[in-house]
């Protein structure tokens, strides 16, 4: 190989990087052949698992107390990441609440909170059946990275009504971060 193609195989090198870079496509990606994708996957995998340690959590009723609204708020100085949906259990239930699969506008992905940032899962408590039950409490287990995986302990949700009365209709949404995004889900039911 002669010195002139090898200096045009560096340059040729070099302005890939430089054009990778510009396009936010780290140089490793690039030349491991991942692309943008892989290297944004394995960036959200580096990130935490969101536990109650950092997180503070609240609910709002919408409409009335059919229709609540779960928030979670980072209140760490770090990244992390809320999986799937919130595992709740309304009153002294055995079961968790069913899960409305269409809800989950990014599937596959966790939902990344900032500091200061917070995510939406919206509860229907009851939906408008009969069998209804008497509930003091809610609580909601965080989802880990690996499906079937827990991160951390049950959560005690800080309820706007004494009382809530649940039937077996209840369901919940997968986190997102826009509140009125999750309430399309269960404001019609």
């Amino acid at each position: 190989m002669n010195v002139k193609s090898l200096m045009g195989r560096r340059a040729a090198v070099a302005a890939g990087l430089v054009l990778a870079l510009a396009g936010g496509v780290s140089a490793q990606a690039s030349a491991a052949g991942t692309g943008a994708l892989g290297g944004k996957a394995k960036a959200k995998a580096a990130i935490a698992t969101c536990s109650q340690t950092e997180l503070g959590v609240s609910s709002v009723k919408e409409r009335d107390a059919r229709h609540l609204l779960l928030t979670v708020q980072n209140a760490s100085d770090k990244k992390c990441n809320l999986y799937r949906y919130p595992l709740v259990r309304i009153g002294a239930g055995t079961r968790n609440t069913p899960v409305i699969k269409d809800s989950n506008g990014t599937p596959g992905e966790p939902v990344t909170l900032t500091p200061g940032q917070e995510a939406y899962a919206a509860l229907l408590v009851n939906s408008g059946g009969t069998d209804e039950y008497k509930a003091k409490n809610v609580t909601l287990k965080l989802q880990g990275s690996t499906a079937g995986s827990t991160a951390g302990g049950p959560i005690d949700v800080p309820l706007p009504v004494s009382t809530l009365y649940a039937n077996d209709g209840q369901l919940v949404t997968y986190w997102t971060t826009a509140s009125g995004y999750a309430l399309d889900f269960i404001m019609s039911k």
